[in-house]
């Protein structure tokens, strides 16, 4: 499994560009035991919100139980500056802009049909299956043929360029679709070097908004569709955990035959 700086490996949260003049980064700990890091912190009518950026808007929030502490960490390094690797996105046309699925056809698969899919999509770009499992619940809510206001298509809702460029020929075809959207939030992860929280905003917003406001865009479904994946990652992680710890404690009270 690679490295994300995100709930099972690292922090979530990384810097946009530093600011030339030293100043200390933070990190933050979760409750749960799960790291992230941000330029600093601030407590908004409840909540908490961690800013990725120099910007007041670059931000995502906690609930103030969900926060254990912070720590002062040394700044990280800049932002690379855009990478030519990147696929093709139509940043026109950002998926903050194009939320709202206007289809009516729900090509919904079964819960084990999905997470086979992912899983193979996720082994051969090494991410983990529930991050993909998130992304989708958050971007078609696991209908195949979706379809977004501005052309957003299928599982992980591909603009037809975004698409095109990765190989894609039919984003209603499950694989297809999962395939190519793996191997793009892939491609975001290794040029923002592992940081979770700017390569969904990419991936929502566009690259070409990441490096306009130097981290989180200001758009409201932006911010919102990063913390509700990201959420909803930590929820799955957490619930795999749960399920290993009964796991391990029924096989404790009921040992196997051979071991009596």
């Amino acid at each position: 499994m690679r490295n994300i700086f995100t709930f099972t490996m690292g922090s979530v949260l990384a810097l946009a560009a530093a600011a030339s003049a030293a100043r200390a980064a933070e990190r933050v700990t979760l409750r749960n035991g799960f790291e992230m890091q941000c330029t600093r912190h601030a407590e908004v009518e409840g909540r908490v919100r961690l800013f990725s950026g120099k910007s007041e808007e670059s931000y995502i929030e906690f609930g103030r139980d969900e926060i254990a502490g912070f720590e002062q960490v040394p700044d990280p390094p800049e932002l690379a500056k855009p990478a030519a690797a990147l696929p093709v996105v139509d940043d026109t046309t950002p998926q903050s802009l194009a939320v709202g699925r206007v289809n009516t056809t729900d090509a919904r698969l079964s819960p084990d049909d999905l997470r086979e899919i992912l899983a193979k999509a996720g082994r051969e770009h090494h991410l983990d299956v529930d991050l993909l499992a998130s992304l989708v619940k958050a971007e078609s809510g696991g209908n195949a043929r979706a379809v977004s206001r501005a052309g957003a298509r299928g599982l992980m809702q591909l603009m037809p360029a975004t698409a095109a460029s990765l190989g894609v020929q039919d984003s209603f075809e499950p694989e297809q679709n999962v395939r190519g959207g793996t191997a793009y939030l892939d491609a975001l992860l290794t040029y923002y070097k592992d940081n979770l929280a700017l390569a969904l905003a990419a991936y929502n917003g566009g690259p070409g908004a990441v490096a306009k406001y130097h981290g989180i865009p200001p758009y409201y479904e932006t911010r919102v569709y990063v913390a509700r994946v990201i959420h909803e990652f930590n929820r799955r992680v957490n619930a795999r955990r749960a399920q290993a710890k009964l796991a391990i404690a029924a096989s404790a009270t009921f040992p196997s035959p051979s071991s009596r």
